[in-house]
């Protein structure tokens, strides 16, 4: 199980024979100038569909105010045979956020809210257990420069169903955490702010955030595939999503946390939104500029003046998009993600473009690359030439390196990769990724002219940048060529320097005793994702530890960790202070508000004289239990409204659940775990035979 060092309509309509034989020359050119564009996207969804391993993926094209091309690829179920519309709804992930960005910036045009005002004075419950809270001000939530260390999801990814309960408990949650760095010292992607900036528009507008969105964005231009969990669409329309090679049918993926990933849509209907951003048809010419503007250079970035995948402005992820950047042309760029659907939206103001690309599984930067690919065949049609050329490393020879170089040496990390850096006098330096110490092997480079340390291939290039912070950044650049998408680069600061953490034995062996501790989660909601992503994580590689570390979080005390890395970009987002408590003998953590417990207390199952029943208490806490002696018998399980149960085999694969297949039973599998989880007061009745 988790241990806690475990921790994503295609025609153009053609002329019959007879009447295309009388086309005028001109009109003959333009169709085949279609064709093309067609047969771009078409094979620019399929590489982006093959590289993410995408189930079905959607494009659309839109431009000079009506959509121009659709088309799609993959394959819609892997249980019926239905040809796909382009009717079909996708999750569009943080995509979403652009939405929110659109909703505020209105509010700013009323003169309802100020982008440079504290969040305070929009939203009076908010506080945190951090003074610097009060300067948090509604641009930082947009741009990623609150200083909120990241995402609090807990109770918001689930199946099958709408839930306020991430939206409700949010303010709560802050009130107990700290800030990972002064408000505006940099941006680092958080997910929470927009959350928050979703609260602003409700507390500003006075109306349900999705009503505003439908009455203020959607209604005037039309759009209606656009819709968040609980809406009023039908849930038969949204692309299905799958685990795996498993051929049944996940069920709906509701990411309850609306402004920040919630939303679901078409690719049509995004693309529509995005085209409607090179105009004045939501937002003054004024706001539209403020959003496409240099937002990262407020604050600390790595100064390289190379294209990188990030370069924040208000809600986009990306204003000096590659490979545009290099013609002059300004693209605007926001991807999104689920942990089963993709989105990437791309936005060209000056000629009135946007290409949206959606998938089922898959990878939303293949289809933000696949969404460039679309737009710079139609630039072509108009006599607009982009410049894909891929970027080469700066000329430069290996070198004798600085003794200074072997300062750099030691334990860099981010809430996502922790690194160790290992540098001899002869210039060579060794990379080990401690999170994948098998699947990936350490890397070795070549101090270079430059300052440099490159690899034998020369495509990857690495520096160490002391910051004005005082900070040691492990900076990284590199272009990786992606055939039938053109290219992606990368130039950021991966991670930072970790000081060293000396730790009391005392201290040391409190920490120690839980680095190989299973977990298990106790107030998730039934039907939480986290039950299935259970099974992906008992799947993956022991990763090696930092000295003085639980992950990128130091250890303070006998019961305390805390994330206090400062990484711009995406390298110290979703930051995680971690709390042991003993709970009558057993170990428990609080991860940012989510609670786990040994996995050693789970106790017995008990079957009785064969009928037996399980029930939620009124702390609401999940009931785990072993299988015991009582594998391979059958359980048939009387499953309570708003609850479910779980079943785990002894590696930790789900073999039986009620909320992803309907189960009512189930063969218990020999050192296997069962859950059951629901409203306080559910009662499970269970009966055993065999």
């Amino acid at each position: 199980m988790n241990t806690l060092r475990t921790r994503w309509k295609a025609s153009v309509l053609a002329f019959l024979l007879a009447l295309s034989l009388a086309v005028p020359a001109a009109a003959a050119e333009t169709q085949a100038a279609a064709a093309d564009l067609q047969t771009t996207a078409d094979t620019a969804a399929a590489y982006a569909a093959q590289y993410g391993g995408a189930q079905s993926l959607q494009y659309a094209l839109w431009q000079d105010g009506e959509i121009v091309l659709t088309g799609e690829a993959g394959t819609f179920s892997r249980s019926e045979n239905r040809l796909m519309t382009g009717d079909e709804l996708y999750g569009i992930g943080s995509v979403s956020k652009i939405y929110t960005t659109v909703a505020v910036m209105q509010l700013v045009e009323d003169g309802k809210v100020s982008l440079d005002a504290p969040v305070t004075r929009y939203l009076k419950d908010f506080t945190m257990a951090d003074q610097r809270y009060k300067d948090i001000t509604v641009r930082m939530l947009l741009n990623h420069s609150s200083g909120i260390k990241g995402t609090g999801l807990s109770g918001a990814m689930l199946f099958g169903g709408a839930s306020t309960q991430a939206h409700d408990t949010l303010l709560e949650k802050l009130s107990t955490q700290t800030l990972a760095a002064d408000p505006g010292a940099f941006s680092v992607y958080c997910n929470d702010g927009f959350t928050l900036a979703e609260l602003v528009v409700e507390a500003v507008s006075g109306m349900d955030f999705m009503d505003y969105v439908e009455e203020n964005i959607l209604a005037p231009l039309e759009l209606d595939r656009t819709f968040a969990p609980g809406g009023d669409f039908d849930t038969a329309d949204l692309a299905p999503i799958y685990r795996g090679e498993d051929p049944r049918a996940l069920p709906q993926d509701a990411l309850n946390a609306i402004g920040a990933g919630g939303i679901y849509a078409t690719a049509s209907d995004l693309a529509a939104f995005g085209g409607a951003l090179t105009g004045t048809e939501l937002l003054r010419e004024t706001s539209l500029d403020a959003m496409a503007a240099p937002e990262y250079a407020r604050g600390i970035w790595p100064d390289a003046g190379e294209p990188d995948s990030l370069a924040y402005g208000l809600g986009w992820d990306n204003m000096e998009w590659y490979p545009f950047c290099q013609s002059d042309i300004q693209a605007l760029v926001k991807g999104g993600d689920t942990l089963y659907y993709h989105a990437g939206l791309v936005v060209l103001p000056e000629y009135d473009m946007a290409a949206a690309v959606v998938s089922s599984s898959g990878v939303s930067t293949y289809n933000q690359l696949a969404a460039n690919q679309i737009l710079i065949a139609a630039l072509a049609e108009e006599g607009v030439t982009v410049d894909q050329t891929v970027e080469t490393l700066p000329a430069a020879e290996p070198a004798a390196m600085p003794a200074e170089q072997l300062a750099n040496a030691g334990y860099y990390g981010s809430t996502s990769v922790q690194y160790q850096v290992e540098i001899s006098a002869d210039g060579t330096m060794t990379l080990s990724y401690l999170n994948y110490p098998t699947t990936m092997p350490a890397q070795t480079f070549t101090y270079y002219s430059d300052g440099s340390f490159r690899d034998a291939a020369g495509m990857s290039y690495i520096s160490f940048v002391k910051e004005s912070n005082g900070q040691t950044y492990l900076y990284q650049r590199a272009v990786s060529p992606l055939p039938g998408l053109g290219a992606l680069p990368t130039s950021n600061y991966a991670a930072v320097l970790l000081p060293e953490n000396p730790l009391s034995p005392e201290v040391s062996a409190a920490w120690e005793s839980i680095s190989t501790v299973s977990i298990l989660p106790m107030n998730e909601p039934y039907n939480s994702q986290m039950y299935l992503a259970l099974a992906d994580s008992a799947a993956t590689e022991t990763p090696e530890s930092v000295p003085g570390y639980i992950g990128a979080a130091r250890i303070v005390d006998e019961t305390t960790a805390v994330s206090e890395i400062q990484v711009p970009g995406v390298g110290s987002r979703d930051g995680v202070d971690y709390t042991l408590e003993d709970r009558d003998g057993v170990l428990w953590i609080d991860a940012k508000g989510s609670l786990y417990m040994d996995a050693a207390a789970a106790p017995t199952l008990f079957t009785g004289s064969g009928w037996a029943y399980s029930t939620i208490r009124d702390d609401g806490y999940a009931r785990w239990y072993r299988v015991g002696d009582a594998a391979g018998r059958t359980m048939t399980v009387q499953v309570p409204e708003d609850a479910g149960f779980w079943v785990y085999d002894g590696s930790g694969q789900v073999t039986a659940s009620s909320v992803l297949w309907g189960d009512t039973s189930a063969t218990l599998p020999a050192d296997g775990l069962i859950v059951f989880a629901g409203d306080p007061g559910a009662r499970f009745h269970l009966r055993f035979q065999g």
